[in-house]
């Protein structure tokens, strides 16, 4: 059950009307919108860093709902496992990316073994280790280390955002989910890349 009231498009006060106008925007911008102040610079933000870059949409997938998944946020695991399926993720790497089962099982190229490292190592609590931030080095240049690094940071916030507020997924994302046999409740996980323990 979420924890605060969602602002709907009745409800909205004057800052927060024209990201209601073309409809529901979404829990988060519905929560964000408590703090009518707060909407235009966070959805902002959030737009840039999730929004188009240097990385692959793939690429920026794998770190989403990897991210999500490390931080066992329910709502973000939902929502980015039909988001990747809708990229094309086959489901033994959507299963890998979610904890689900060993990554080094469903992806066999070193560039993607090496980000899901250093994913793995970001959501860890101290500082990434030397041998996974070599590993990244030789797989992507400075500029992609550091919006991947950005782009799991900013993960990372919404994961609490959604976790602490209790977000919900809508009825067509757990309906999708339950069809494709996905659980629907993230849950701390032992997450392993390349047989080795994150």
């Amino acid at each position: 059950m979420q924890r605060i009231e969602l602002i709907t498009q009745a409800t909205a006060p004057l800052l927060a009307r024209p990201y209601f106008e073309g409809g529901d925007p979404g829990p988060i911008a519905a929560a964000i919108a408590q703090v009518p102040e707060l909407l235009a610079p966070t959805l902002n933000f959030l737009g840039a860093v999730l929004g188009p870059g240097c990385l692959s949409g793939r690429i920026k997938e794998m770190v989403i709902l990897r991210t999500s998944a490390d931080a066992s946020c329910r709502y973000c695991v939902n929502a980015h496992t039909c988001v990747a399926l809708d990229l094309g993720f086959s489901i033994d790497e959507v299963r890998a990316l979610r904890g689900d089962t060993d990554c080094a099982d469903a992806f066999t190229r070193p560039d993607e073994l090496a980000l899901l490292a250093w994913i793995d190592a970001m959501a860890t609590i101290g500082p990434v280790g030397d041998d996974v931030a070599a590993t990244i080095a030789s797989h992507f240049a400075d500029h992609e280390v550091v919006e991947l690094t950005l782009l799991a940071s900013t993960t990372l916030l919404l994961n609490r955002l959604c976790t602490a507020l209790q977000l919900p997924n809508d009825t067509a994302t757990i309906g999708r989910l339950a069809d494709a046999g996905f659980s629907l409740d993230a849950r701390p996980q032992t997450l392993t890349v390349q047989g080795s323990k994150s």
